[in-house]
Parts: C-alpha cells; structure tokens; sequence
C-alpha cells in the first residue's frame, strides 16, 4: 500500500519524544490490559458455560480441516507481538491509539461473547511435547465458548497493520507469511470455526479506523448537527445500518451466510455517524485523495453502491464538460479519464482516488448533498487558478453535479469571469451539466438552497 495512502505523519516534536516516556506509557497500559483482558475474557467464559444450552455456527467443510499441532507455535506468538507493538512505537500518542484498537477490540468481542455465545464442536486429539504443553496451558483459561467475532483475529489485523508500516522487504515479506500462519492456526489447532475470522477481522478493522494511527480521530470534537437535512440523511444512514443488522441476525437462523449483512452494516452506520455531526473525516481520505487501509475495507459496501449510483446518473452523460480557460467540470474519474488532466480537484469525500490515477490530485473532502464548511469551499476555490497556470484542470465531485459546480461556480465569480452569481449560472448551465449549486445560509446548521437548478430529462439528482 503507498505511504501516501496513509493519513498525514505525526509532527516532528511527536516522533522526536524521549523513548524512556514512551515505555513507561506502554507498560502503564499493559500494567491496565493484561487483567482487563483475562477478567473479562473468563467472565464471558464462565457466563457461557452457566447456560443450558450454547448453539454454533460450523460449516460442513469444516469437518476437513486438518489438526496441526505445531501450529500452537504461531496461535501463541500473538501475545509476544501484543506486548511488542505497545513498547515499540514513536510517541505515547502511538501507544494510546495501539491500547484504544486494543481495547476497542476486546470490549466489543466480550460483549459479543456475553450476548452472543457460541461453542467450538471440535474435540482436539491428545498432543505431546511442546504443543502438548502449550495447548495445556491455552485449556487453562480458555474455554469453548468465545468464538465469533474472533479476538484472536482481531488483534492479528491490528497488530499486522502496526508492523506493515514499519517493516519492509525481506522481513516485511516475512511478516506477512507469519501473519498468514497466525490466521491460519485459528482453524488448524481447532480452536475456533470459519465464521469467526471474518467476523473478528471486520472487528479488527473497526479498531483499526477508530484509533487510526497518525491524524484526527473520527470522533474528535463531535457534536451533533443542527442541520435538518444532515439530520434526515443520517436517519436514513441509520435506518439501513440497522435493517442490515436486522437481516444479518434473522438470516443467520437459516444460514451464517447471512452474516455477512454485518459488513454493509457497519459501513452505513460509519456514514450515518458522519452526517450525525462528525463529518468528511469518517472516510479518512487524504489531501492526495487515498484513504486508510480500515476505511478502504469497512467502507467497501457503500463505496460500490456510491460507484453504482454514480454510473446510474452519469452513463448518459459525457463524463467531462469544458467550462472556461482550461477548467473542467465532471464527475469522479476513472485512471484513464484523471491522465487527460494536469490536476484532479476532488471534492468526493466518499470515493477513493484511483490507485494507479496519474498527474496532481488535490483533496477537499465534502459530505455529499450538503453545503461544505465555508473555509473547505474557499480553500477548493482558491486551489483552482493555481492548478490552471501548470495545465488543464478537472473539478470533480461523486457526480459533477452539485459540490464541484458549486465550486467552479464561486471561482468563476473570485476571478472576474463572471460578474455575478447569476452569469455563473448561466455559464455553467451553458456547458449543458446538469447542476444544484449550494450555499450556505442562515447560520448554524448551514441549510441546503439550491441557487441554480439545470433540468436534465425531468429528473433531479444527488451530487
């Protein structure tokens, strides 16, 4: 994965903080964690097992996965990397974020384990030697019941992410086939069944873009929106997070294929949440358009439906309109349609920029359907002119219909192009995209107003 797809690193006073401070911080939080984890790991256990009956969730396939004694090896060398990825990091910032993915992963998966029990049906064979005395060990405090979603999982995608980032070439390459034998062991030391690793990794992953490991905090600084029209789309969001959430558990009554409705689940849920009051953020798209590793993953779901709707509106539709002086207005591009350009504007905080997208692309992040913060507008106004001495430039938004024409309307009224709001309009509208243009009005909660409306086939769109 490029660095670039990374949020932005921490600042140099940051990386530069005395690594004695940053120990201590570790071992405070190992000091907190060690017995947070096998008090409440057991505590679940011991619910479990206080129940008259603990179902399961076993593929028939299952039944041919091999025991492998020697896998005990890899399974046990987590708790080593546990302990590792705290004391080895840049700055106790570092270590908070690694101990909240941590935590974060262990509150969820117990609290899973309490409300959801399920049993392992696996009855491993008698082992010597070292295995034989590791798996001893392992029985000790580790009981059939905590099974889906996977801690073990969990903590594997965390701690495989923190070392990606810090590794590279041979042990990097190493690292990776060590992650795959830790993955794999959950299966082949029959400690949990299928359906756990996919539903430990999505839990994994979720830590992972809570507590990402460099820039702001999804929830940093969030207050609930004032907003009506925010506030309905979020209800919307909200609505189909939980008839997902519904279908995964009624479905998996019939079939534990229908626990895969978890996923589109949460990645509406993280929308939901964005439009609740906490913003572009959630997607955690970078300046150059890239997103994080946990964003790409959890919010693959409602980027294919964004990718979808786009295609719906746009098919018909010329995928770029010249506007004026080497300035464009289209919808999200593929690679091939960002090479014709110098520099890609992108206003779409929802999509991803492509990975193998040439030339200049500059990020401003927007909510789609809703006015953007007054300073991101006047930012994404003041990048085009730059943009345009060194080259052609195309103004994109998911369909190039509202937040890049609301853009590229205010540039042509900053630089003299047009003497008023209203030509603005009407040289957009002679360009023959059809497009909403918004503002701002009215103070707190920023309310929609369509300024400028072209018709298009009698029908309205988002942007």
């Amino acid at each position: 994965m490029p660095a670039s797809a990374e949020p932005p690193p921490l600042s140099a006073s940051a990386a530069a903080e005395p690594y004695g401070r940053v120990v201590l911080r570790a071992a405070l939080w190992l000091a907190f964690l060690a017995p947070f984890f096998y008090s409440t790991y057991g505590f679940a256990n011991w619910l479990a097992s206080k129940r008259n009956q603990v179902g399961s969730i076993v593929f028939s396939w299952e039944h041919h996965v091999p025991f492998l004694a020697w896998t005990i090896v890899p399974y046990w060398s987590i708790n080593l990397f546990y302990a590792l990825s705290l004391l080895l990091n840049d700055s106790r910032q570092g270590v908070n974020r690694l101990a909240g993915r941590y935590l974060t992963a262990q509150v969820v998966a117990v609290s899973c384990f309490i409300l959801f029990p399920l049993t392992a049906t696996f009855v491993r064979p008698a082992t010597t030697g070292l295995p034989g005395f590791m798996f001893a060990v392992l029985g000790g405090f580790d009981k059939p019941f905590n099974q889906a979603p996977s801690l073990h999982i969990a903590l594997l995608a965390i701690i495989w992410d923190h070392w990606r980032q810090r590794l590279s070439g041979l042990l990097l390459t190493l690292w990776h086939v060590w992650c795959f034998l830790i993955g794999a062991s959950v299966l082949t030391t029959w400690q949990h069944h299928f359906i756990d690793i996919p539903t430990g990794a999505l839990l994994g992953f979720f830590a992972l873009w809570l507590f990402p490991a460099r820039g702001e905090l999804p929830f940093a600084g969030f207050r609930l929106t004032a907003d009506g029209k925010a506030r309905r789309l979020s209800l919307c969001y909200a609505l189909g997070a939980a008839l997902a959430l519904a279908g995964a558990a009624i479905g998996a009554f019939f079939s534990a294929l229908a626990l895969i409705l978890l996923w589109p689940a949460l990645a509406l849920a993280i929308v939901a949440f964005g439009y609740a009051g906490a913003g572009p953020k959630v997607f955690q798209k970078t300046a150059d358009g890239r997103v994080s590793l946990a964003s790409r993953i959890l919010l693959w779901p409602y980027r294919l439906g964004a990718r979808v709707n786009v295609w719906a509106w746009t098919r018909r539709l010329p995928p770029v309109v010249a506007v004026i002086d080497g300035v464009f207005l289209g919808r999200f591009p593929d690679a091939a349609e960002a090479h014709a350009f110098g520099t890609v504007i992108d206003l779409a905080a929802e999509l991803e920029r492509p990975r193998d997208a040439p030339g200049r692309w500059i990020g401003f992040p927007m909510l789609d359907l809703l006015p953007p913060p007054a300073e991101t507008l006047d930012e994404a106004v003041a990048a085009i002119e730059p943009a345009r001495r060194q080259g052609t430039v195309l103004v994109c938004c998911a369909l190039g219909f509202q937040r890049s024409a609301t853009v590229v309307a205010r540039w042509l009224v900053a630089s003299g192009r047009s003497h008023t709001p209203a030509q603005a309009r009407k040289q957009l509208a002679a360009s023959g995209r059809p497009c909403r243009l918004l503002d701002q009005h009215g103070g707190e909660g920023g309310r929609l107003a369509l300024i400028g409306v072209v018709a298009h086939a009698g029908s309205s769109s988002p942007s």
